[in-house]
């Protein structure tokens, strides 16, 4: 029984980083420019396919390949905020959750017609899966995927908060109005905010394509918890969105170890909800950190 909880707890804290780093690229993004992007998903879903793709067609190393998924969504993410996102953002917010929720079924549907619905995996070759530790099997892929992730979100938090570029973002997340009178340019931010939101889930993707199904719906399932993980938080904030991805991914493995296969997600959705009951604004409060 032991060695069961040690298992999922290790299963649960390695999975929990990725949900952080999806989480982190809706907090950023709702952070600047207060809009929830239900398109985060298919975005991580796009990096997944460069990777699968360079490594089936180019023979890349999906980690390897991680910079090229990284820039293109980059440019993707800040082309869409410029084209579709920017005229949204005095809208209502049930409008600004439709037009997010349609980018999403547009990018879903494109990627049905361009490479069907069918589960792809890479498989590498030559590379440990698998360490024992103590009697608890730690799965290597998803342990490079956590490293990397709070790689990643430790690199976020420190540029913006030591450059320039990333006091720009923290002001406008702040005080919009407060900025522009700064004479920042704010527009750019929201494209530079979004774009690295986009990054962040194209990131997420490369990194657990190794061990995860790639397929068209495939951000469906981390969209959800990406958005669990930021209301337990606390919408906006940096630190709780690591922290409530740690919370889901221990509660998920913990529910697939005691719980029946279709049940296994009833741990997330309790905390959940017991968190909205008691703290309506998150685990962490709802401001920017």
């Amino acid at each position: 029984m032991l060695t069961l909880i040690l298992q999922s707890l290790v299963d649960g804290i390695l999975m929990g980083g990725i949900y952080g780093l999806v989480a982190i690229g809706l907090t950023l993004i709702f952070g600047v420019m207060k809009i929830i992007n239900f398109a985060q998903g298919a975005l991580l879903m796009l990096g997944m396919y460069i990777s699968y793709w360079s490594f089936i067609y180019l023979g890349i190393n999906p980690y390897l390949s991680i910079p090229l998924s990284a820039i293109s969504l980059f440019f993707i993410g800040a082309l869409i905020q410029k084209t579709i996102l920017s005229k949204m953002l005095n809208a209502p917010e049930h409008n600004q959750l439709l037009v997010t929720l349609g980018i999403m079924l547009v990018i879903e549907n494109l990627a049905l017609i361009l490479w069907s619905p069918d589960f792809r995996s890479v498989k590498l070759d030559g590379f440990i899966q698998t360490l024992n530790i103590g009697g608890i099997g730690v799965n290597v892929p998803k342990l490079i995927a956590f490293i990397a992730a709070i790689v990643l979100s430790i690199a976020l938090f420190l540029f913006l908060k030591k450059t320039m570029l990333g006091k720009a973002i923290r002001a406008t997340s702040i005080n919009r109005n407060g900025a522009l009178l700064s004479g920042i340019n704010t527009n750019r931010i929201n494209y530079i905010a979004f774009g690295l939101g986009a990054s962040l889930a194209a990131i997420a993707g490369s990194l657990i394509t190794p061990f995860f199904y790639t397929s068209p719906t495939v951000g469906a399932t981390f969209i959800l918890k990406g958005f669990v993980v930021v209301v337990l938080g606390g919408l906006g904030n940096f630190i709780g969105a690591i922290i409530g991805g740690l919370i889901i991914g221990v509660s998920e493995a913990l529910g697939g170890a005691f719980l029946p296969g279709s049940l296994k997600e009833l741990m997330t959705y309790i905390i959940f909800v017991i968190v909205l009951m008691a703290k309506p604004n998150g685990l962490f409060g709802g401001k920017a950190r």
